[in-house]
Order: C-alpha cells, then sequence, then structure tokens
C-alpha cells in the first residue's frame, strides 16, 4: 500500500479497557510491521455527566456501580488484565474521577508534534497507575512538557476554551455513529473492531482492512 492504514482509535482515558486496549494495539502493529499505518486518536467521554472539576472517586462509584465495594469486585478481572499487559491499575489510588475534556484537548494539540500517543499514555499512566488528578491544571500541564510540549503555552490553552467545542463535537459524533463501547478501533474507515481484542485479532483486521482500502482504490482508478 503506497498510503499508511489509517486506524483512528476512539476511546477515553479513563476506560481501563482502553488502556489495556492501546497495548494490544501497539503489540498487533509489531505482528504486522509490513502494513504502513496512521494512528489517530479519537475522544470519547466515557462519563460525559462528570462535570469539568471532577468528582469524588467514591461518589462517582456509587453513581455508577451502587458502591465504592461493588466497583472492587469488577476491578479485580480488569487489574489482571492490565498486568497480563505488563501495566499497572491501583484502582485504590484513584481518589478523584475527572472530566475528561481537557485530556482529550493535550492530546488533540500533542498531535501537532506526533506525540497524541505519547501524550495518551502518559495520561492513563498518571490516573490508572499513579493515581492523580486530572482535572489538577499542574498535573495536565507537567504531562504536557513531558510529552515536549511547552508549559506556559499548555497552561495559557487550558486556562482558555481553546478546541473544547472540537473535542466535545467529536465526542459527540462518535455516539452519534454508533460507538456505545470503547476501545473502538476503525481500520481505514471500512471495518471496526470493538473492545479491547487481543493482537493477533486486530492484526487480522488490519490485514483485512488493508486488502480491503487496496481493493476500492485498485477498482476506483479502473474506473476513471
Amino acid at each position: 500500500m503506497a498510503e499508511p492504514l489509517v486506524i483512528d482509535v476512539v476511546s477515553d482515558v479513563v476506560c481501563p479497557w482502553c488502556f489495556i486496549g492501546k497495548s494490544r494495539l501497539e503489540q498487533a502493529l509489531e505482528l504486522r510491521p509490513d502494513i504502513p499505518v496512521e494512528v489517530r486518536y479519537r475522544p470519547y467521554f466515557l462519563n460525559d455527566w462528570v462535570p469539568r472539576d471532577g468528582i469524588s472517586r467514591d461518589e462517582y462509584l456509587t453513581k455508577k456501580f451502587g458502591s465504592p465495594d461493588r466497583y472492587k469486585q469488577i476491578a479485580g478481572r480488569v487489574v489482571q488484565a492490565a498486568k497480563g499487559e505488563g501495566l499497572t491499575y491501583n484502582p485504590d489510588k484513584i481518589a478523584r474521577q475527572p472530566n475528561t475534556t481537557d485530556c482529550h484537548r493535550l492530546i488533540m494539540w500533542a498531535g501537532n508534534t506526533g506525540a497524541s500517543a505519547k501524550m495518551k499514555q502518559r495520561l492513563m499512566e498518571l490516573y490508572f497507575t499513579e493515581g492523580a488528578d486530572l482535572t489538577d491544571r499542574d498535573v495536565l500541564v507537567k504531562a504536557a512538557a513531558h510529552c515536549g510540549m511547552d508549559a506556559a503555552l499548555t497552561r495559557e490553552l487550558l486556562a482558555s476554551d481553546r478546541d473544547v467545542d472540537r473535542v466535545t463535537q467529536a465526542a459527540e459524533q462518535a455516539k452519534q455513529a454508533g460507538i456505545d463501547g470503547v476501545p473502538c478501533f476503525i481500520f481505514g474507515g471500512v471495518l471496526a473492531v470493538s473492545g479491547a481484542q487481543d493482537p493477533a485479532t486486530l492484526a487480522d483486521a488490519m490485514a483485512r482492512a488493508a486488502e480491503e482500502v487496496e481493493k476500492r482504490g485498485s477498482a476506483a482508478t479502473a474506473a476513471e
């Protein structure tokens, strides 16, 4: 393929299966080094009802799962799945549930220097592994600097409404398109895979999508 296969990853930084899914996609890419790709991270709001300044984790778990204790029963399986990928999910460290609008803005801005994947990874590690508060402006600015962004400029942009509408609209469009579970991987605009599937499944989807995109390209050329 002359053009890289575009992989749109629709996900949220506070979704544990998205944390796991990112790792599995990266393993899938290693399985098919022959397929050139361009990975684009698309925003999704797992909890669009959480206010911009966030809420306490206990309040969130009570509202979403009935109680923090009930979530603990569910979390064990996710913690083990993360461990299997070499990731660390420490649910007990998380004290605050953030609204992720600013996180998605950072990922979008990091894309200007090709660092969106790095930014996504750093925000997820801060949240899942370190239990950091992603509504804390200082935490976000430090993450941006870690990913090569200008700290002062980032602080200024975060204090503004720059790209809030853009991120919100993109997240809403994903839901309107029927995406109700994340992560969702869209390969070449022709094949969608929902959930944190294993690397082999994702690699197979990549290959099938690349073939389909090439086939359509050839048909279009022949029709000219």
